[in-house]
């Protein structure tokens, strides 16, 4: 069996759009452990639209087996060492949180793009949070399709290409950063507003493993099942570098290089 999960055009796509799909990730017999333990927290029947109260719940971090299984199938390891390194990112213990979408008039009210950020600094403690050039706390933003997914069932919304127009509004911020509402304000969200957009669809079991300055937003249900939703960060074993000696970047820092003009 091959050491590579992902192709060298796969690793290419990541480059240039920042994201790839990995269909099949985890079986869909751990999906649908997963969907249940979902259902079984928030109280509300799948089949049953009257118990969908609101457009969306959010389940704290679900560190059941299943979700550690999904988080940590052997795919995905690989792909996480092609993306970020071998040695460079840490495994899973849980899912983090699962937002579930449903179809639902009200607004969710938290469909803006945005990018993740990971961290606050000591006199920022409340607020956005802060994001830096080397991606400090964040190898990868990952999102794990638990549900079948289409066009109308909430899929998440990505600008392709935009975490190369990231990494310029950063440097001068140097390692504190700077956060991720005064980016919004600084008017990055606006300046990739006519790249491609493409949705997050795929099957239960597939899984998007993103660059993590990807511009990206929620958006409401329009379909008729509701949504389930992993997206935990992939967790860096140590700081990405962007002025390695011997020039053996990973993906994503061959990424942010590209957005630096390197």
């Amino acid at each position: 069996m091959s050491s590579r999960a992902l192709s060298a055009t796969q690793v290419d796509e990541f480059l240039e759009h920042g994201f790839i799909r990995v269909e099949g990730a985890f079986s869909g017999e751990v999906a649908a452990e997963c969907r249940a333990i979902c259902w079984q927290e928030t109280g509300c029947d799948p089949n049953d639209p009257a118990t969908w109260s609101e457009p969306v719940i959010r389940l704290g971090s679900c560190a059941q087996e299943p979700f550690v299984e999904a988080a940590n199938s052997r795919r995905l390891h690989r792909a996480f060492d092609q993306l970020v390194g071998v040695g460079g990112w840490l495994p899973r213990k849980s899912m983090g949180t699962i937002p579930i979408r449903f179809p639902h008039p009200a607004d969710p009210g938290d469909d803006g793009w945005h990018i993740d950020g990971s961290y606050h600094p000591e006199e920022h403690k409340s607020g956005p949070p802060w994001v830096n050039v080397r991606s400090r706390g964040r190898a990868l933003l990952m999102l794990f399709l638990f549900s079948d997914t289409t066009e109308n069932d909430a899929p998440t919304q990505i600008r392709a290409g935009s975490h190369l127009h990231v990494p310029s509004r950063l440097v001068a911020a140097s390692e504190q950063g700077m956060s991720t509402g005064d980016l919004g304000a600084a008017g990055l969200f606006d300046a990739t507003a006519d790249l491609p957009q493409v949705l997050a669809t795929g099957q239960a079991g597939d899984v998007y493993l993103c660059h993590p300055f990807l511009v990206h937003a929620a958006q409401s249900h329009h379909g008729t099942s509701p949504r389930v939703l992993g997206q935990p960060p992939l967790y860096p074993a140590e700081p990405y570098r962007l002025d390695r000696p011997d020039e053996d970047y990973s993906p994503v820092e061959i990424a942010i290089r590209r957005g630096l003009g390197q």
